[in-house]
């Protein structure tokens, strides 16, 4: 679930170069019936595999592409497939656009408390002793002080837990800041003068976590603590998963890893992944069919398509984009290989 909180941070951070972080693959290091056990809660998933998809209905077309919100040179593959299909779009679509972007930094830039409590109880009196000094040293490792820690809002620390101290150190000097996909997509567009349109508003991230309950808000940190010291293997794990294709089993990774290292009980991850999917993915997905379906109506009276391009854990699932288009009429064709 923290691979899912990580992008937000990632938007007005910029983006890192995981690859440059040194980590061992954690599914490596898995016993043969652990990595059962990821593969079977994956078989049934539709769409579980896959980066580029083409879905049509009618003269209707889009390409829609998941994006890692991190650089990594083994994007060029990605972009050079896309070249042709940027060349018949008439818009891209992504998460947040240029013009949200700016809003969302000026907005961090100006109004703390989008970030910081100042009212609220403090974490340290909000977590017992042994969370709260595992909390603070790895956010100190992140570049945080305790002090500055203690305010900050539960989901902004969950984020944060999920950044690598190598990664958070890029982005602190400034590396690789437009290196994303979707970053390097954003600039393909506006060097071949194609619109870029956001899916959603610029302060969705702030709207996503208000309805939490006090306890939600702890559990969530309680289950990122425990991966955050080794965050480096968890980065490289999940970009490898990704690369790979294997998008779905990146969130069973997350699900199984909290099973056995969260501290929380089976029905407590299970019920945390259900409300991070709920309101990071499904709520989101669901709200994103409109824009595209009407980008693509548009494009379509001009004799072009669309392309878009998102989180890849937002492709898969009953709840995912895919399915979703699939249930409205759209045919999926997968364009990997």
């Amino acid at each position: 679930m923290r691979s899912l909180l990580v992008g937000t941070l990632m938007l007005w951070a910029g983006a890192a170069s995981a690859s440059q972080c040194v980590g061992t693959n954690l599914f490596d290091t898995m016993t043969p019936d652990q990595r059962a056990e990821i593969d079977a809660a994956v078989a049934d998933v539709p769409y579980h595999q896959g980066l580029l998809w083409r879905a049509s209905k009618g003269d209707q077309t889009m390409i829609l592409v998941g994006t890692y919100h991190f650089g990594d040179p083994r994007h060029d593959a990605m972009l050079a497939r896309l070249e042709p299909m940027l060349a018949d779009a008439a818009a891209v679509f992504v998460e947040t656009g240029p013009a949200e972007e700016r809003k969302l930094t000026e907005a961090l830039a100006s109004d703390p408390t989008l970030m910081v409590d100042p009212a609220g109880p403090t974490l340290p009196e909000r977590l017992d002793d042994r969370d709260w000094a595992a909390l603070s040293a790895a956010m100190a490792d992140r570049g945080t002080p305790a002090i500055i820690t203690s305010k900050l809002r539960p989901w902004y620390v969950a984020m944060m837990l999920g950044v690598s101290p190598c990664m958070m150190r890029q982005v602190a000097d400034g590396q690789g800041q437009r290196d994303s996909l979707d970053h390097r997509l954003m600039d393909r567009a506006e060097a071949l003068d194609i619109p870029v349109r956001s899916l959603e508003p610029w302060d969705t991230v702030f709207t996503l976590f208000r309805d939490l309950t006090p306890q939600q808000e702890i559990e969530m940190i309680r289950a990122a603590l425990p991966a955050a010291s080794y965050a480096d293997d968890y980065a490289v794990t999940l970009t490898d998963a990704y690369f790979a294709g294997d998008v779905w089993r990146i969130w069973e990774f997350g699900r199984f890893d909290a099973y056995r290292n969260s501290g929380l009980t089976r029905d407590q991850v299970d019920a945390q992944m259900d409300l991070v999917k709920d309101q990071l993915m499904d709520r989101r997905n669901a709200a994103w069919i409109g824009p595209l379906t009407k980008g693509a109506r548009k494009a379509a009276a001009q004799g072009k398509g669309i392309v878009a391009g998102f989180g890849a854990l937002h492709l898969p699932g009953r709840g995912g984009v895919l399915h979703l288009l699939e249930q409205d009429g759209w045919t999926i064709t997968g364009l990997d290989g």
